[in-house]
């Protein structure tokens, strides 16, 4: 295997940015593919993946690499140099790689894997938070979970097309997909491939969104005709989602805090063919009181850490801090004291995150039944989505039902 030089000075280049300019690994990893338009898939592919592998990785390969932050180019050398080592490359005669300890790297390696913080790649106080919460056995499985590759799913967009007919156009350009058992509207890629450049995506007959994320719109029990209100909507996989449920019937409607988030998710509904959703920026608390027991249905897919979705966003190890998560239980109390008075008597709730911590999850529902709001609502049921159980993301939904 031979390691070829502008693909490796843009690996380094993207590093640079996500570690010590603070940039989402994503958006990098999305500029870095436009820099040659001369490169093919497999190019694109080693860029791609090993920009997230070294991300995930990082605590162990700087680790090895005897490296500490802020990282100097020289330090960013090293560190791919640990990786090219692991994954069996032969280093080519640059002047980056002149002394590099081939054996000692493999023999810390060995040494370092004993160690869970090492070996997962985590930082400590994520770490033992993890332990507190889940217990020794189940995190250390969760984080091995949460550091393979994700999978891409994608959901079949039900106003346009089937999953068998999804299927069959998306095999017409080479793209093979299963289905997958339980998740009704669900093809997951044998292989990944940049489905984004494919009609059968331009003409919105799908949209990517992992399996667990599926769950939570049939979970709150949407119908043709009802009135549902998504309240933290984002770019709006979920509203999509709905949407196709309702079959465009009814009203739908989306807020978030962000107007930019909205305008993403307006293009989005386009494609997708969805045109029964209302929009609306929640700008101060008139707009939810606008909406006080009108509702038939409200999500509310909370703010969270989303320590469910690290192998999709391995960067946020690095990214988030302790305090966020004490900060974001409030904010997450908040939501749902403020925004169940959406539901009127005998509608539903749900109460989503992609966090695994019962403190974000199952102890805040609990918190909320016993609030004034909280008292007028019984809890149905609730799902609790592990990666190392499901090999999706992590996930969490509570449903509830406001009292007649």
């Amino acid at each position: 295997m031979r390691l070829h030089r502008n693909l490796v000075f843009t690996v380094i280049d993207s590093l640079n940015f996500i570690f010590n300019e603070g940039e989402y690994a994503d958006k990098v990893v999305a500029k870095a593919l436009k820099k040659d338009k001369r490169w093919g898939s497999h190019d694109r592919k080693f860029v791609a993946e090993t920009i997230y592998e070294i991300v995930r990785w990082k605590r162990l390969y700087a680790e090895i690499a005897e490296v500490k932050e802020p990282y100097n180019r020289d330090n960013l050398w090293r560190i791919f140099a640990v990786w090219a080592v692991l994954r069996g490359y032969n280093l080519p005669d640059w002047k980056y790689f002149e002394e590099t300890p081939v054996r000692r790297i493999k023999g810390r390696f060995d040494e370092l894997s004993k160690i869970r913080k090492f070996r997962e790649s985590i930082p400590d106080w994520m770490d033992e938070l993890g332990v507190k919460e889940l217990g020794e056995k189940k995190w250390e499985k969760e984080l091995a979970a949460q550091n393979e590759q994700a999978k891409v799913i994608l959901r079949v967009n039900t106003l346009k097309t089937t999953k068998e007919q999804l299927r069959a156009i998306l095999m017409d350009s080479n793209i093979e997909t299963e289905f997958i058992k339980e998740y009704p509207d669900a093809l997951v890629l044998t292989e990944r491939a940049n489905v984004f450049l494919t009609q059968a995506f331009k003409d919105g007959l799908f949209e990517v969104q992992d399996a667990s994320s599926q769950l939570v719109a049939r979970f709150l029990d949407v119908a043709p005709g009802m009135r549902v209100v998504d309240t933290c909507a984002g770019a709006g996989g979920k509203t999509l989602h709905m949407a196709s449920i309702m079959e465009n019937k009814g009203q739908l409607i989306a807020m978030d805090i962000y107007e930019s988030k909205l305008k993403q998710l307006k293009l989005r509904a386009k494609r997708n063919s969805v045109f029964n959703i209302d929009y609306r920026v929640i700008e101060s608390t008139k707009v939810i009181k606008k909406l006080h027991e009108k509702a038939d249905r409200v999500l509310i897919d909370a703010p969270c850490s989303g320590l469910g979705v690290l192998k999709r966003n391995p960067d946020s190890k690095w990214k988030l801090q302790p305090e966020f998560i004490d900060n974001i239980k409030n904010t997450q109390r908040e939501v749902l004291e403020n925004y169940s008075k959406m539901v009127k008597p005998g509608g539903k709730l749900v109460y989503a995150t992609c966090s695994v911590l019962p403190s974000e999850n199952e102890e805040q529902v609990k918190h909320f039944l016993t609030t004034e709001i909280g008292k007028q609502f019984t809890f149905v049921k609730d799902n609790k989505v592990l990666a190392s159980d499901s090999g999706f993301d992590g996930f969490y939904m509570a449903l509830m039902e406001r009292k007649k």
